[in-house]
């Protein structure tokens, strides 16, 4: 048994924080004194390194405890999860690194490449597989061949705007290769369906509460809900990149008029309030 200070001699977390973690749940102690000293065995400091592995990704730390006490989070899942996100951090920093050494040799060539030509090209190629048909023949009607089409594409693609979008959304599942597999296998139509219907109840929710301050326990947990269907059904990693993505989006022209149409000025702002406020706190904890 370790003391709450051994601990953190040990792992570098300050004792402010150990005891923050057991009042959130997060960590608690194996047991305690009945001074009420905390205490901590090999089991505790295990989960312990797993708490500081999903640190390094900026992960809430309510989420890590979500994650942690998942019944279908055993270690070695949990291990492999992590393994996969490391995997995508190093890969991208491993880029970046490389940018860097061409700029020290005068080198200018920031080449922020996510997906290789190959993987564009079949990105392409289930586009078009998966397109209806009328859709199809009116894009290839716009640039005149299948193959003007697909140098469009390419090229728009390959762009390092994009390419670093595509980098950060591979990060919200855990790296590229999960991120490819949900590209080459998408949700069914009946799934996407029942997904587009418990949307579009959330959104009338939260657009009948923006009488009520965004941080009121009944938005945050409206908000909540929307998070965990956006998770599950884009079968991400972690749903908060995707979620402040998403309230960026509201706040673009065509969002806001959708959503005003339906439920009157102002809507789509109120929800990108709300979506903030609720991961922005979620952040900090």
């Amino acid at each position: 048994m370790r003391t709450v200070k051994e601990v953190s001699a040990l792992t570098g977390v300050s004792v402010r924080a150990l005891h923050y973690y057991d009042e959130i749940g997060l960590l608690r102690p194996s047991e305690k004194t009945e001074a009420g000293y905390r205490l901590y065995d090999d089991d505790a400091l295990d989960r312990l390194r797993q708490i500081l592995f999903f640190r390094e990704f900026d992960l809430p730390l309510g989420k890590i405890r979500d994650i942690l006490e998942d019944p279908a989070m055993d270690r070695a899942r949990i291990l492999r999860t992590q393994r996969r996100m490391l995997a995508a951090k190093k890969e991208r920093l491993e880029r970046l690194i490389a940018s860097i050494d061409d700029l020290e040799r005068g080198e200018d060539r920031m080449d922020f490449s996510f997906f290789t030509r190959t993987e564009m090209e079949e990105m392409f190629r289930l586009t078009l597989d998966r397109m209806p048909e009328k859709l199809r023949d009116l894009a290839v009607g716009e640039f005149g061949s299948v193959e003007k089409w697909r140098e469009h594409y390419l090229r728009t693609v390959s762009s390092p705007k994009l390419q670093r979008e595509y980098a950060k959304i591979a990060e919200w599942y855990g790296g590229k290769p999960a991120y490819l597999e949900l590209l080459k296998n998408p949700p069914g139509r009946e799934v996407a369906e029942a997904f587009r219907k418990r949307e579009a109840a959330i959104l009338e929710k939260l657009a009948a509460k923006q009488n009520c301050p965004v941080d009121s326990f009944q938005v945050r947990e409206i908000v909540g809900e929307y998070g965990f269907v956006m998770k599950r059904f884009f079968l991400l990693k972690e749903e908060a990149g995707m979620m402040l993505a998403l309230a960026d989006s509201l706040e673009e022209e065509r969002a806001r008029e959708r959503l005003a149409e339906s439920y009157g000025p102002g809507t789509a702002e109120y929800i990108a309030r709300a979506i903030r406020g609720f991961y922005q706190q979620k952040g900090e904890a």
